[in-house]
């Protein structure tokens, strides 16, 4: 099964823990602890880490008391992790856990479906989480919103390459991000509409509760703006208040470039 090698290879080239340090990157950071936090379980509840990168976010959640486990494909992200004070790193897949049926009160998954273009690799994914969550504990996954892409390029000057528009006219008819060989732009992904989420977790027999954007329409912020945004704090607890006001809304989560959706494993009774 394993991850694909074009995966592998742009991870292995260690720029994902650096990542969520600054201007975008910061913000998905940001409101992805804003918007966990306010949903998991109190610590210090076991928490598994799926496809957790370098472990940035195993990081805050473990000095928020949490007892974390973070799962990873790639060699280097848990070297990484298991770096981190209270962080257990192993090496995984989120189609194919090890961990035993019920044995965590929250499952995260902040990454591995940006990289399952195949609609039943994702149920997989969604399958093992449920799986592996208690009744009643909570499942969070982000995913990449159909039109960031092409929200990116109206920023950057990444049009110029024809190559880019191809690829872009392919991801939003299909959700399909294929770069072309020897490009710099993101790897291989899948990116979701906004209703799929939901329906993905449904089809694993989760309770969702809701699907929020992460950034909003501020990832379109000139980066060096965003940063000195984030870096102020004034600035920034008024971008965050912002967000969470609009976060749930329709309307926005169309030009969303990472979305978060939550769901539950159902108690016993209520099944």
């Amino acid at each position: 099964m394993g991850i694909s090698e074009e995966v592998l290879t742009h991870y292995d080239g260690g720029r994902e823990e650096a990542r969520l340090r600054r201007g975008g990157g910061l913000l998905e950071l940001l409101r992805t602890q804003d918007v966990l936090r306010r949903f998991l379980p109190e610590p210090p509840a076991e928490v598994l880490d799926v496809g957790g990168g370098a472990g940035v976010h195993a990081e805050w959640l473990a000095a928020d008391g949490y007892q974390v486990h973070l799962v990873d494909p790639v060699a280097l992200h848990v070297r990484q992790a298991g770096a981190i004070p209270g962080v257990h790193a192993t090496l995984g897949d989120a189609r194919t856990l090890t961990a035993p049926d019920e044995s965590y009160d929250a499952v995260l998954l902040c990454g591995p479906l940006y990289h399952l273009p195949d609609a039943g690799d994702r149920l997989l994914a969604w399958q093992e989480a449920a799986r592996v969550v208690r009744p009643g504990g909570l499942v969070a996954a982000a995913t990449i919103g159909r039109y960031a892409s092409l929200f990116d390029g109206l920023r950057k000057t990444l049009p110029l390459d024809p190559r880019f528009r191809e690829m872009v006219a392919h991801a939003l008819e299909t959700g399909e991000h294929r770069p072309p060989p020897n490009t710099p732009w993101f790897t291989t992904a899948y990116f979701h509409r906004p209703d799929e989420p939901a329906h993905e977790a449904r089809e694993a027999g989760l309770d969702v509760l809701t699907t929020v954007t992460v950034e909003g329409t501020a990832w379109m912020l000139a980066e060096d703006d965003l940063d000195a945004s984030l870096r102020d704090p004034v600035r920034r607890e008024y971008l965050l208040w912002a967000l969470r006001h609009v976060e749930a809304d329709p309307a926005v989560l169309g030009a969303a470039s990472h979305l978060l959706t939550l769901a539950l494993k159902e108690l016993p009774e209520e099944r």
